[in-house]
């Protein structure tokens, strides 16, 4: 009888980024890719930069994460190592997905059944949708399924830290103004609000206390008439 486990393969960063990042527009001219990981602080973190005769058309940053489904025997080992154009609608996205793996490679996958190479690829994908001339940014992790050549088996990609952007390119590490993804903004609204509320509910405490002073000044100034008229034979 055989299991069902998942591994998470140290890809070669190369690879990944020519897979991970297939836009929309067809590069027909050589191109020229600089991984500059080392550079990266975060040691989870890739860093490359695509050129094309000497222009940079892509800068991409982010950590990136599959996890393989794959049949092994009773033993059930599961391996949890870390990881590894513009449009007419002015905007540019992420169509295409294709990830190879080798499931003989006995480094990530331990006791598979019937191992070999099988390639795992995105459907109907748009993702990382911004507007053009602008780059996307989002830390939050994102989840996008790929249908693989194994038989029922699905591969999970898991991008997180994501800072990217093609073409519009001033020079290399200078994204422009960034488009923040949906829960990157949600997130952000959440840790303001309190602060919002805060300074609204200070002004107000603020111009209750000066509108009391003021009236407790313009009282205390007025003349009070007297009520008994007899008073008023003391007068004059």
């Amino acid at each position: 009888m055989d299991l069902q486990a998942r591994a998470v393969p140290s890809v070669e960063r190369l690879r990944v980024l020519l897979m991970l990042f297939h836009t929309v527009a067809q590069i027909m001219a050589e191109q020229e890719v600089e991984n500059l990981s080392g550079l990266s602080t975060n040691p989870e973190k890739d860093i490359f930069v695509v050129r094309e005769n000497g222009t940079t058309c892509l800068m991409a940053e982010f950590a990136a994460k599959f996890i393989v489904p794959y049949d092994v025997w009773a033993s059930n080992y599961v391996d949890e190592s870390h990881n590894t154009s513009k449009g007419p609608e002015a905007t540019w996205r992420l169509s295409k997905v294709q990830f190879i793996y080798d499931s003989s490679e006995k480094t990530h996958f331990k006791d598979a059944v019937s191992p070999g190479k099988h390639t795992a690829n995105s459907h109907h994908l748009s993702a990382l949708v911004t507007p053009a001339g602008r780059s996307y940014e989002c830390q939050a992790q994102q989840t996008i399924s790929l249908a693989s050549s194994d038989p029922q088996k699905t591969v999970t990609m898991i991008l997180s830290a994501v800072h990217i952007q093609p073409f519009d390119i001033i020079s290399d590490f200078v994204f422009s103004e960034e488009h923040k993804c949906p829960v990157d903004e949600r997130e952000q609204l959440e840790e303001s609000l309190p602060l919002i509320l805060g300074l609204i509910l200070g002004l107000v405490i603020v111009v209750t206390l000066a509108i009391y002073h003021i009236h407790h000044k313009m009282t205390a100034n007025q003349v009070q008439n007297p009520r008994d008229r007899s008073q008023y034979k003391h007068m004059g």
